[in-house]
């Protein structure tokens, strides 16, 4: 499978290689994002079932393969090791020798037990960055806590502001804090690959999310001001929400930039109320505004608030679901969907001019390539001059 135009060439991490030991989301998805680039990401995973996403979700109906392990997987090599048995852990050992990065998410203290902890590996490739991912990273007294999103969702600050003013709080209804961490990670191993000196690289899910939560912290620290759960608003643009429209849809507005505001307030014939010329003002009236944009949108069709809002070069969109995106032709022009071994799949999260990434192929199946690998092991090492165990 080319990348994006047909572009076949070595994408611009081809001469970094990556051994990923980590399950479920956010480590595979962080290898996943250098492997996009170019990189020889080897999944590494235990011969009984392997990773956890191979059993989470929705299966193809053609291989049998989960949708999640396609996509948190794509472009890795496969193999399996037993890394509580000797002959795994020096199988591994060899691999680190040659590898650029480690990326792994055992719980503080399980690659440690496993002989394979960052000082052993560091003893065998001194330059080796050795990403962790946990749920509250490598240090602090909550370290040993399992490591489920959910509970990073709910202690970030994130749950606790999202959702209904009279309903309770809400967990996201996708791997929110897995993506998010999966990219704080990939860019976290990218600045200790640029450093030049091998280390390890701690990231944790709760505090991949706190990174999200903008100024409240500082807002708390300084003012006292905890955010109470406002729906779809937000305490400081007004109005700002989801309304329904006349033929059924929702358009979804912003009115974050004054300027924006202004012509928003023009087009829905507010432009002359003195209440609603400020931030201020606008929040301090804010039932009303939001009342009278519900009410001017409610009389149009979606497709033509959405047209008048361009027209006032004010910012507003028609709330999609997967239908709609797979009609898009933005999306399709951006290539935001890729279809790789039959698997339409998001695309690329960036688009480099000079060095593209590419989608090669979806994730594999379990050990198939563990021939590959360790017959590459014994190349090597003949060559090298290495004594082969």
């Amino acid at each position: 499978m080319t990348g994006p135009g047909g572009d076949d060439r070595p994408g611009p991490l081809a001469d970094i290689r990556v051994l990923d030991l980590s399950t479920v989301f956010a480590g595979p998805n962080c290898a996943r994002y250098l492997a996009d680039f170019g990189a020889d990401v080897i999944k590494v995973e235990r011969p009984d079932g392997g990773d956890t996403s191979r059993n989470v979700g929705w299966r193809d109906p053609v291989d049998g393969q989960t949708y999640f392990h396609k996509l948190a997987n794509r472009g890795k090599r496969a193999i399996t090791l037993d890394l509580k048995s000797d002959e795994g852990r020096d199988h591994l050992l060899r691999l680190v020798d040659r590898s650029d990065v480690l990326v792994e998410n055992f719980r503080p203290g399980k690659l440690e037990a496993l002989g394979l902890g960052p000082d052993v590996l560091h003893a065998r490739n001194p330059r080796l960055v050795v990403t962790r991912v946990t749920g509250f990273g490598q240090t602090g007294p909550y370290r040993h806590r399992a490591g489920f999103a959910t509970l990073a969702e709910a202690m970030s600050g994130f749950a606790v502001i999202n959702g209904e003013p009279d309903r309770g709080p809400l967990l996201p209804p996708i791997a929110l804090t897995d993506e998010v961490t999966a990219l704080v990670a990939a860019f976290g191993t990218m600045v200790a690959l640029h450093s030049g000196v091998g280390q390890v690289v701690d990231v944790s899910l709760f505090e991949s999310l706190f990174q999200l939560m903008g100024p409240l912290p500082s807002a708390y620290g300084v003012l006292g001001y905890l955010m109470p759960r406002m729906g779809s608003r937000l305490p400081y643009t007004v109005p700002r929400s989801c309304y329904r429209c006349a033929d059924g849809r929702w358009v979804a507005v912003s009115t974050t930039a004054d300027p924006v505001a202004r012509r928003v307030m023009r087009l829905i014939g507010c432009g002359d109320d003195e209440r609603f010329a400020t931030f201020e003002g606008r929040t301090a009236h804010a039932d009303e505004l939001d009342d009278r944009m519900a009410a001017w949108l409610a009389e149009r069709r979606a497709a033509d608030a959405v047209a008048a809002f361009e027209e006032a070069e004010a910012a507003a969109a028609i709330v999609y679901d997967m239908a709609d995106i797979f009609a898009d032709p933005h999306f399709a022009a951006r290539e935001a969907i890729l279809t790789t071994d039959g698997t339409p799949q998001q695309g690329l999260v960036a688009k480099l001019s000079g060095t593209p990434g590419r989608v090669r192929w979806t994730g594999r199946p379990l050990g198939a390539d563990t021939d590959e690998v360790l017959a590459e092991l014994e190349v090597d090492a003949a060559r090298d001059g290495d004594e082969v165990p």
